[in-house]
């Protein structure tokens, strides 16, 4: 096992490096990249045998709405490292208040969203939509809103079905297995073990309106639901 305290370090030293990054690249490009091996880092530091199925479903070339479940920290370094593409995250607010951290994130590209504000988180999912559609960078979004305790599931929030139609661009499902028994809720150190990310086949948007994101919502839901719930990790 290793401490949150290595983790905090290895953390703070990749941030950093991140942070000089991206004073010569605004795009958050060369940050992804730094956050991808920051994320094997941790996957390496931790024992984590990780592993990906069905990566031939990412449209290729072309840009995308990500949506996972969410069931612990170790999420975050599973999708950048197993996903094999460009990407940004859609991230609560307050997190962009944190010192280092909010700055790292504003300057990666990463959009906040405000969710006690309904007209603000609005105008994130706007937002969102025009950067996966005018930049060609795909969004990923965990809709239960944060992790979920074990036994317990959250409904989906619209967001991400309505910045796909919006945008334009598929919705890719993601299920995650595995990270929670690796590091639980309120967990201090990282256990080795499996963990595993299924991607699903994309779902379409053409033809729909943003009055459709509903019911692509519940569509999402349950295949997301089906991807995590397909059996434990089979490493």
């Amino acid at each position: 096992m290793i401490s949150s305290a290595l983790i905090v370090l290895a953390t703070v030293a990749m941030g950093t490096i991140s942070l000089i990054t991206s004073l010569f690249d605004s795009s958050g490009r060369a940050q992804h990249r730094v956050a991808q091996a920051w994320a094997r880092m941790l996957l390496k530091l931790g024992r984590v045998r990780a592993r990906a199925v069905g990566l031939e479903h990412i449209p290729p070339n072309a840009s995308c709405v990500f949506v996972s479940n969410h069931l612990s920290y170790m999420d975050t370094p599973l999708v950048l490292a197993m996903i094999p593409v460009q990407f940004r995250f859609m991230a609560k607010k307050s997190l962009f208040r944190v010192p280092f951290i909010g700055y790292h994130l504003k300057r990666a590209g990463h959009i906040p969203v405000d969710r006690e504000n309904a007209r603000a988180a609005l105008r994130s999912m706007s937002e969102a939509a025009e950067i996966v559609r005018d930049r060609g960078v795909s969004v990923l979004v965990f809709p239960e809103g944060g992790r979920v305790p074990k036994g317990e599931t959250r409904e989906f929030k619209d967001g991400a079905a309505y910045i796909a139609i919006k945008a334009g661009v598929p919705v890719v499902p993601v299920g995650i297995a595995g990270t929670r028994e690796i590091l639980p809720m309120h967990a201090l150190r990282v256990r080795g073990g499996p963990a595993e990310l299924r991607i699903g086949e994309p779902i379409p948007t053409a033809g729909l309106n943003t009055r459709d994101h509903g019911e692509l919502t519940k569509e999402l839901e349950a295949r997301v639901r089906e991807l995590a719930g397909a059996g434990g990790p089979t490493l």
